[in-house]
């Protein structure tokens, strides 16, 4: 499959079951416990924006040619903050309000974007030389453990 279209699937795949959570259950998690998780995603994921130039963002997981590698923020401990974030809040907000269906849901967001990390990494390795020793010194998605 070609990089553009692997990438434009893995986010309409993200960006469909993240619609289908927000349409099939409550924005705001409670009890308290989950809406704790909900803002503390919140907070990582805005962190991990904050210290992300502008022009580097992109939601597809292809590298732009006039990026670097951020390894300061929450990428000093991880290499995936936002995907964690995602699925933090994802995480609050199915578990504020289960079901068979929003559990499994939650379980293809979990599958897609641990997919579209790993060929994400595959293109930072190829696009930046640090990035292997990077990667040697941070977790993926959860700091000291994965």
């Amino acid at each position: 499959m070609p990089i553009r279209l692997r990438s434009w699937f893995l986010v309409l795949v993200q960006f469909g079951i993240l619609l289908y959570l927000a349409l099939t259950g409550p924005l705001i998690a409670l009890p308290v416990g989950w809406l704790l998780l909900e803002m503390a995603a919140i907070a990582l994921g805005v962190w991990a924006l904050a210290v992300m130039r502008l022009e580097q963002m992109s939601v597809l997981p292809e590298v732009r040619g006039n990026g670097e590698l951020v390894a300061h923020g929450p990428y000093r401990w991880i290499r995936h903050p936002m995907y964690t974030a995602v699925l933090l809040g994802a995480l609050a907000l199915t578990a504020a309000t289960p079901t068979p269906e929003r559990i499994a849901a939650w379980f293809i967001l979990l599958v897609d974007l641990v997919v579209k990390l790993r060929f994400e990494e595959g293109l930072l390795a190829a696009a930046y030389p640090g990035y292997p020793a990077y990667r040697q010194r941070t977790k993926a998605l959860l700091p000291w453990i994965w």
